[in-house]
């Protein structure tokens, strides 16, 4: 029997914790993990023992690295249409208002952010690095940069986005910046991540659900007019798959982390 992509572990304190669980593929998502993740979000509303989460990734070298390169998807020939599986990855896109938090060790990149962006706060080992590589492979990054405009200022989001592979944002510059709202030694982000948790989950559930959606709804008008471009920039903006793939194959493994 294939071991699932997606752990659920739930405690008597009412926190769920959430694996992403491709080690091997750096916590990659595939179709079969993006479905399962939708899955377990839209579960977690009707379960009242749930009253917090906390998302992470296993093995400590990737919370998640985005989408599996080895995933095709099918794209309408519309330049006005695009078939994305990320976005319905997420807690909010699935109608979930209980809290989340990510505890990121390790590598967060590209379509990572869109699990980031839907999370309340994150929790980074001090050994987490941020980056998107998109630009760097031929690729508009449309959606993450939307997700990442959110949650740090214009500049560094700008430079994340725009740098692709060339840097990394570390841990000590994400959390200076408020990406990151706690940083923890190596292997103590899942556990500082779960300490929070607890306490949101200890709160009146309904007072804090109605906290979250209020925070989530004074920046939802902006997120909603910027994602309805990002089909229309990415059919505009990418290169044919077979370059991509191209520059993907020819990589550079030098990076400088800031």
């Amino acid at each position: 029997m294939t071991a699932p992509s997606v752990r659920v572990e739930t405690g008597p304190d009412g926190v769920a914790l959430v694996t992403l669980d491709r080690p091997e593929r750096h916590n990659a998502i595939d179709l079969e993990t993006a479905e399962r993740l939708a899955s377990v979000w839209h579960g977690f509303r009707s379960d009242d023992g749930v009253r917090a989460v906390v998302l992470t990734g296993a093995g400590g070298r990737a919370f998640c690295t985005g989408i599996d390169r080895t995933v095709q998807v099918p794209q309408p020939s519309s330049p006005y249409s695009l078939d994305d599986p990320l976005l319905t990855i997420g807690p909010k896109a699935n109608d979930l208002w209980k809290p989340v938090v990510a505890a990121v060790e390790g590598m967060a990149c590209g379509g990572a952010f869109y699990l980031l962006g839907e999370c309340e706060f994150l929790v980074a080992s001090e050994e987490a690095t941020f980056f998107d590589p998109h630009t760097s492979y031929g690729m508009v990054s449309a959606y993450e940069s939307v997700f990442m405009a959110q949650r740090m200022p214009y500049g560094e989001a700008a430079r994340l986005a725009l740098m692709g592979t060339a840097e990394r944002l570390g841990a000590r510059r994400a959390y200076e910046t408020g990406l990151a709202s706690e940083l923890t030694p190596p292997g103590g982000a899942v556990a500082a991540a779960r300490r929070a948790a607890a306490v949101l989950a200890a709160q009146p559930t309904g007072a804090v659900q109605g906290t979250v959606r209020a925070l989530w709804a004074s920046r939802e008008a902006v997120r909603a007019q910027a994602l309805a471009h990002a089909p229309q920039l990415i059919a505009l903006g990418n290169l044919p798959p077979e370059r991509q793939a191209g520059l993907f194959a020819s990589r550079s493994r030098d990076f400088r982390v800031r």
